[in-house]
């Protein structure tokens, strides 16, 4: 099902030992209401507040930017997923940064907003990261093609893996996964994996824009 970790490890380009550091560039800046993630990162297990959708595709060792708006507001943010297009991030993100304020206590509407990111360590994005073993956890059953591509990197040597089927969390166990990559290249999992039950204890919250309201993720 998935490539060997022979070719895998050939072909790994997007993979490095670190981050590679750039100069702050300008960008136009957009709010984003809904959370998701290309590669299969599971919002239940980490600050959806806090998430970049930029353009570019997810990077294996890259995954957290700095943002900064001209007043000097500075957020780190994970970039997990990939937009159509536009430097998206966090409507909550966008509004702090925007404005000073979190989204729930006070929403602003508006459009792009320029301000500048730079990618840093992904160290620095830590806290924004709940899973139990502090790797960016990602869906066993949804997410090694993505993985398989990042050994070299480091969300190859910092995941973990949850019997969640879906980046919203409604549906699978909440049950840890592992990878012994020596005997296969499948999870293997409590139960069956890619299981897809009706998940309830995970619950992720989008907040609406413009209305700073807090809804359920579907």
């Amino acid at each position: 099902m998935f490539a060997r970790l022979s070719t895998v490890l050939a072909i790994a380009s997007l993979a490095t030992a670190a981050p590679s550091k750039i100069e702050r560039r300008t960008i136009g800046v957009t709010p984003h209401d809904s959370y998701s993630s290309s590669v299969g990162v599971l919002g239940c297990k980490i600050n959806t507040d806090r998430v970049a959708y930029w353009p570019d595709a997810v990077d294996c060792t890259n995954i957290c930017v700095k943002v900064t708006h001209p007043s000097g507001r500075t957020l780190n943010l994970l970039r997990i997923d990939q937009s159509g297009g536009a430097h998206d991030i966090s409507y909550d993100a966008w509004n702090y940064l925007y404005t000073g304020n979190s989204a729930t206590n006070k929403p602003v509407s508006g459009g792009s907003v320029d301000m500048e990111y730079q990618n840093v360590d992904a160290s620095e994005c830590a806290g924004l990261i709940h899973s139990d073993n502090g790797g960016l956890p990602l869906s066993a059953a949804n997410s090694m093609n993505y993985l398989s591509s990042c050994l070299s990197g480091w969300v190859g040597s910092h995941y973990r893996l949850y019997n969640i089927l879906n980046p919203t969390c409604t549906y699978g166990y909440d049950e840890v996964c592992t990878l012994d990559l020596a005997t296969s290249n499948q999870p293997t999992c409590p139960r069956q994996l890619g299981s897809n039950p009706a998940l309830t204890s995970c619950p992720v919250w989008n907040i609406k824009y413009p209305t700073g309201e807090k809804v359920l993720a579907t």
